[in-house]
């Protein structure tokens, strides 16, 4: 009875996947509680996914990609390739496919997509196309990387413990990289072909409709640049320890002073540290400060004379953001309050910590004399001071709203210049990977927690908020499944029914066989957990028609890579459905030509280079 629910309750998986009409996360679980209210399994057992190593070291993937992003090196990377390609997307469709083989060939698949996933979505904003053409690619030439070495995917390790559990000789390093190299040429070769034809097209509008100003845009857009100086107080100024209300400088000179750069004082052993200040009216004045203000250059020099003040010659405007210091851009609600107040009167500044620097009225940008502006409903207010004043004001719904996302913009903003460090925890949670100093989750671990100790990522709510949590929810529900077959015999019943029909066929007929029920399989449940499976099932029917087991374990850790036909047969084209925007028909009408291809490219090949 119960093996025949586990059937139907798989079947019905199966067709929920295929019609797309519930998000596939919920399916998953909705397969989980069937699993346990029919008896089959166990609520521990049913909830053991959630703490399985490939789970954690997913979520923490998605950490070390975000680090990636945020500093920038996913940009970097892009544009090198770019240059590479001199923007021609066949070119950079096929050297991106290289580039992934090559990573995958020594770190994990999920790690390869991880890693990669921000790259290819850069590429993609800034050829101005979708990502939706690249990611299925990069999630298949992942998989098929699996191949290249003995490390590069869990079930070539599982198939060499069976070898030597069964006193064979253990795989080597590079025994199964003929077959990978055959199966990744032939993969590419394949995606290169289809890729106008089968590769979806979509509007992706988090990505391709992203209108919204980055605070470097804003500068631009409200031509700060033209505006903002910096200049330097020298000890001996008039200026020194006195307090911004005291001076007056905007009602004497029609001038703003945005921001004080301050060094903290040297001590012996103490290298000095630059504070970032917002000004305000209390602010007071100190020797060597920096100061940033808006205004017209003449009234500037009026200023430095008076003052004895000197310009800085690295006039640079993007200093105006910074990891404590930002910029947003701000909207009037239709009901506000401040709608026919002049700024002077408002109290903006008292009221919110920000400064209003500029007014975009209708393309007029105001920088000038803004005290005695009165505001209208669809004025833009540009807003300058702390991040942390910016995200607060973006929960004041009554009387502005905050254009774009504070918060992402700080994330950046606070990483900006630590593409190196990023670049060099990626290198050496790879070496880690690669030479097996932890085990492949704590390397990911580690990588994942140096991301945020360094200021890669902003914060822990930076890296939370980078997890996609509908890929790790539908991988942890999904793993399971694997157990309710084992318990129910399902997974048996069905390999011997097709070695008994295939075995008529000889050693060949047989390979075909556990090749097709393993791939099948695996469309459903992990490539490990199909390993796990199918290895000793490949090995006693190698052992029952007395040939070399070594083309039959390879068989079954080929065809576990091969899992291209459903977004749950591996955790990479999950990671990508998402960021793809996929259908679960898109893997299907690319995957299905590609297992045929794959079946028929590994059955002349595998028992070429392992002979019966």
């Amino acid at each position: 009875m119960q093996l025949i629910l586990t059937f139907v309750i798989l079947g019905l998986i199966i067709f929920l996947f295929m019609s797309n009409r519930i998000r596939a996360d919920l399916v998953a679980i909705l397969a989980l509680l069937a699993f346990v209210i029919a008896g089959i399994l166990e609520p521990a057992e049913a909830l053991a996914g959630f703490s399985n190593s490939v789970v954690i070291m997913i979520a923490a993937l998605f950490v070390v990609g975000a680090g990636i992003l945020r500093t920038g090196l996913a940009r970097k990377a892009s544009n090198l390739l770019l240059r590479w390609t001199s923007n021609s997307e066949k070119k950079l469709f096929f050297l991106l496919l290289v580039i992934v083989a090559s990573v995958g060939a020594f770190m994990s698949n999920t790690g390869t997509v991880a890693i990669m996933l921000p790259v290819v979505i850069s590429i993609a904003v800034s050829m101005k196309v979708s990502s939706s053409k690249f990611l299925i690619p990069l999630s298949y030439v992942a998989s098929l990387s699996g191949l290249l070495t003995l490390i590069a995917s869990p079930p070539n390790l599982i198939v060499s413990q069976v070898l030597v559990d069964h006193g064979f000789e253990r795989l080597r390093f590079f025994d199964i990289t003929p077959v990978g190299i055959a199966a990744v040429i032939t993969g590419i070769i394949y995606l290169m072909i289809v890729r106008k034809a089968l590769l979806p097209n979509s509007n992706n509008k988090k990505q391709m409709s992203n209108t919204q100003l980055s605070p470097k845009e804003l500068i631009q857009h409200y031509h700060l640049d033209e505006n903002l100086h910096r200049v330097h107080v020298l000890i001996e100024s008039p200026m020194v320890d006195r307090p911004l209300s005291e001076l007056k400088i905007p009602a004497l000179y029609h001038l703003c002073i945005l921001k004080i750069d301050r060094k903290s004082a040297e001590g012996r052993n103490l290298l000095p540290i630059t504070y970032q200040e917002m000004a305000g009216p209390k602010s007071v004045i100190h020797g060597k400060d920096i100061l940033y203000i808006q205004g017209s250059k003449s009234q500037v020099e009026k200023l430095a004379k008076d003052y004895q003040l000197v310009f800085e010659t690295d006039q640079s405007k993007n200093d105006l953001v910074s990891s404590q210091l930002g910029i947003a851009e701000v909207l009037l609600t239709p009901h506000s309050s401040l709608i026919n107040e002049t700024i002077e009167d408002i109290g903006f500044r008292e009221k919110y910590n920000l400064n209003i620097i500029g007014i975009n009225r209708k393309g007029t940008y105001i920088l000038k004399d803004m005290s005695n502006v009165r505001l209208r409903f669809g004025d833009a207010l540009l807003v300058q001071g702390s991040w942390e004043e910016i995200e607060l004001l973006s929960r004041e719904t009554k009387n502005v709203v905050v254009v774009g996302q504070p918060k992402e913009h700080a994330s950046v903003a606070a990483a900006n210049g630590k593409a190196p460090i990023a670049g060099g925890i990626m290198l050496l949670m790879i070496a880690m990977m690669i030479l097996e100093v932890f085990p492949t989750v704590i390397s990911v671990l580690i990588g994942a927690v140096l991301m945020i100790i360094t200021g890669c990522l902003r914060n822990m709510d930076d890296a939370y908020g980078h997890l996609n949590w509908e890929s790790i929810v539908l991988i942890a529900c999904m793993l399971p499944v694997a157990t309710a077959l084992e318990k129910t015999g399902g997974m048996v019943l069905l390999s011997e029914g097709i070695i008994d029909v295939a075995g008529g066929y000889g050693p060949l007929g047989v390979l075909a066989g556990i090749y097709l029920i393993t791939m099948v399989f695996g469309q459903f449940i992990s490539n490990t957990a199909t390993a796990v499976l199918f290895a000793p099932i490949a090995m006693n029917a190698a052992m029952n028609i007395g040939v070399s087991p070594y083309p039959f374990l390879i068989t079954v850790a080929a065809a576990a890579s091969m899992a291209f036909a459903t977004p749950v047969a591996s955790p990479t084209n999950a990671m990508v459905m998402t960021a793809g925007g996929y259908k679960f028909s898109d893997f299907l009408k690319i995957g299905i030509p590609l297992q045929i291809v794959m079946f028929l490219v590994m059955m002349f090949i595998i028992p070429l280079i392992f002979p019966f």
